[in-house]
């Protein structure tokens, strides 16, 4: 009879992406190719028929190659983010999402600005100032 937790089989090592957060970059690959060969064992296992552990297994290897691609590519990303910090071009996936319309609006400057006619128009005959009396 299994008592409730322990299920006799062999632990399976679950990848934390806290744990993984202090690794360098070479690190974080070379842990992708050994999940990654780990899967393709537990695939090949799969078909021979091997364990119900092992197909168990397949799952939280799957989970632990996603957290380790997860972390990688915030690392890149924040990496860009500092090195395009102030400048005046950036790479498209340090920009700010939002809206297609949002980012193709008109800045400020553009919005304000007149053309010559509306300037000279503006100049040469301003609004009139009517006083009325109460």
């Amino acid at each position: 009879r299994r008592v409730h937790g322990d299920t006799r089989l062999p632990k399976m090592v679950k990848v934390k992406a806290h744990e993984i957060r202090n690794k360098a970059p070479k690190e974080l690959l070379k842990q992708l190719d050994e999940l990654k060969t780990e899967l393709s064992q537990l695939r090949v296992a799969k078909v021979t028929g091997g364990a119900a552990s092992k197909l168990a297994k397949i799952s939280t290897v799957r989970k632990g190659i996603a957290r380790v691609l997860t972390v990688y590519n915030q690392q890149r990303k924040d990496g860009l983010r500092k090195d395009f910090k102030g400048k005046k071009y950036q790479p498209l996936e340090c920009r700010a999402k939002m809206t297609r319309t949002l980012r193709q609006r008109l800045t400020a400057a553009q919005r304000l600005k007149k053309t010559v006619r509306a300037e000279k128009k503006a100049q040469n005959m301003p609004l009139r100032k009517f006083a009325l009396a109460a």
